[in-house]
């Protein structure tokens, strides 16, 4: 495979939408230890959790805009003079989304729009956006909306002509110890002696948030435009998942949530026929010709009819693995 060309961090102005969620604190950590940004603006549209970041992170570096990925005017100044979009901002719970679809369309689709066309507006070098394992083959409104979301950044790169704005996508599982993850929720439940299973055959993929701030930043690194990572991960079945976060505990079959798969995919069968295989991750391409392409051209491709699934994965966590995940989000404990 191709190298792509040497790219840095340094000196650039990074712009995080939805940068007060987990992933955005994570993100503003990790740029301001290892990387020498010019500048870091967060756009988000809660006041409260802007302050808090701002009692957190005591850098001359970061601005805050208060602001919403639907309203593309507030949008026009927040990308004025920015060199990369990190786009995390979305509505992600799922009975939420079932609930309000409208209100996730136009967050997570037309805000994705909204996105695309500043960036290409204000000449913005590089745009990567994250994505969900709900995506692929989804069920649910949410992974409805991201996979229209997925399919609009990649076609922003046929909008680009000769500005040097390039789009690619990251997409990966579960991540322990997030906001909404069942994690919590079972730490959380372990006081009552009893976990809620939906369904004992259940498998997840998971990832750390420093694992995938981390994907996001050599994504960026090496990204041509129009390519989709899939960082490769471990699964755990959520048996295996209940008896490492708290073993002591009797668990309750209650069923599948609506909207909720037994496995998660994050390739599947039809989408394999446009994927390479490297040693850390799996890039999907898409089907006509965009920046990203002929740099694949020498890459392995995935068989046909190959599936990516948190149940056929090769990896797998182990229960002392996950244990020490979960140590580390509460080191005093």
């Amino acid at each position: 495979m191709s190298v792509a060309t040497k790219f840095s961090l340094s000196g650039k102005s990074v712009l995080i939408t939805g940068g007060t969620g987990s992933f955005g604190k994570k993100c503003v950590e990790v740029l301001l230890a290892h990387h020498d940004v010019r500048r870091i603006a967060i756009l988000s549209r809660d006041e409260l959790k802007q302050y808090e970041m701002q009692q957190r992170f005591n850098s001359p570096k970061l601005r805050y805009f208060i602001g919403d990925v639907r309203d593309r005017d507030r949008l026009h100044r927040a990308f004025h003079g920015v060199d990369i979009v990190i786009h995390a901002a979305a509505l992600k719970q799922v009975p939420a989304c079932e609930y309000n679809p409208v209100e996730a369309i136009k967050t997570n689709v037309i805000g994705a729009e909204n996105v695309i066309n500043e960036a290409l507006d204000q000449g913005v070098e590089k745009v990567i956006a994250l994505s969900t394992d709900k995506a692929a083959n989804p069920i649910n409104l949410y992974g409805a909306t991201k996979l229209c979301s997925d399919k609009l950044f990649i076609a922003g790169n046929n909008y680009v002509g000769n500005r040097r704005t390039r789009f690619s996508v990251v997409r990966y599982g579960n991540v322990v110890g997030s906001r909404g993850s069942v994690i919590p929720f079972f730490v959380a439940k372990k006081q009552s002696g009893v976990l809620p299973i939906t369904d004992p055959r259940m498998t997840r993929f998971w990832i750390t948030l420093e694992q995938g701030v981390e994907f996001v930043m050599g994504s960026l690194e090496r990204m041509y435009g129009g390519e989709l990572y899939v960082p490769k991960i471990p699964s755990m079945n959520i048996m295996d998942l209940a008896a490492a976060v708290a073993p002591e505990c009797k668990t309750e079959i209650v069923g599948i949530r609506p909207g909720e798969k037994l496995h998660e995919v994050m390739i599947t069968e039809d989408d394999a026929r446009n994927t390479v295989e490297l040693h850390d991750r799996f890039v999907m391409l898409p089907a006509f010709e965009v920046f990203a392409t002929g740099h694949y051209a020498q890459s392995q491709r995935c068989a046909d009819g190959f599936r990516y699934g948190s149940d056929t994965n090769k990896q797998w966590l182990t229960k002392h693995e996950l244990q020490q995940m979960v140590a580390s989000l509460h080191p005093e404990k």
